[in-house]
């Protein structure tokens, strides 16, 4: 191996080096910064969790590529429900996907919770819920709610408190029952990285909703 060859070899691995040190320490940091401000806004339990008007349900899709239900979607709708039937909410805004025909996150969801004896006057849709950044701005900008709970799981709730804390949204998350096995680890591992991406669309490049449009206020 030539010398030349040798020393550019060993500037790239160092050079890789470094990036790969810097991707950890930024990932650390972002999910540190995340758990901390969560840390006290996050509630699993109704007789606990504070009174808000609206709770926001983030969307997840009903079946699994096996056909099974999602336990995802299963867990919120339960969690949702929960809130509900205890007097904590008074209406829930369903936040997820319609984009494609056929393919319908909020309305899958007030199906489920109208089936379980809501009524559905009191369940919004918003179909452009396309991420958890556009649920957020969105449930303020669109329905009028600076102040709402979320209900997701709790890795979820954290990264979506952060954001409405940065947004000005007074919120505090109940906790769907988390996912556990093969799919809570894939989806535990994703999360680790969607944080770091939320502190570039918040600090770094801000982000947008990808719709926004007329307003439906909850009143």
């Amino acid at each position: 191996m030539k010398p030349t060859f040798r020393r550019r070899l060993k500037k790239v691995l160092v050079i890789l080096l470094i990036l790969f040190v810097f991707c950890f320490i930024a990932v650390l940091w972002c999910n540190h910064a995340v758990d901390s401000y969560a840390s006290g806004n996050l509630f699993n339990d109704t007789n606990q969790i504070p009174y808000n008007k609206v709770a926001v349900v983030p969307g997840a899709s009903k079946l699994l590529a096996n056909g099974t239900i999602n336990p995802y979607f299963q867990y919120r709708c339960d969690a949702a429900w929960k809130l509900f039937i205890s007097g904590k909410i008074s209406y829930i805004l369903l936040s997820g996907d319609h984009s494609v025909i056929g393919y319908n996150e909020p309305q899958d969801m007030k199906d489920e919770l109208v089936s379980r004896g809501i009524p559905p006057e009191k369940i919004f849709l918003d179909y452009a819920g396309f991420r958890t950044f556009d649920s957020m701005i969105r449930a303020k900008e669109i329905f009028g709610q600076s102040k709402f709970t979320v209900v997701s799981q709790p890795f979820h709730n954290e990264r979506a408190l952060y954001i409405c804390h940065h947004e000005g949204i007074s919120a505090v998350g109940f906790d769907a029952r988390d996912v556990s096995g093969r799919l809570g680890f894939q989806i535990n591992v994703r999360e680790k990285i969607a944080r770091v991406k939320m502190f570039i669309d918040l600090y770094v490049i801000p982000a947008h909703p990808r719709f926004l449009g007329e307003k439906i206020e909850i009143k």
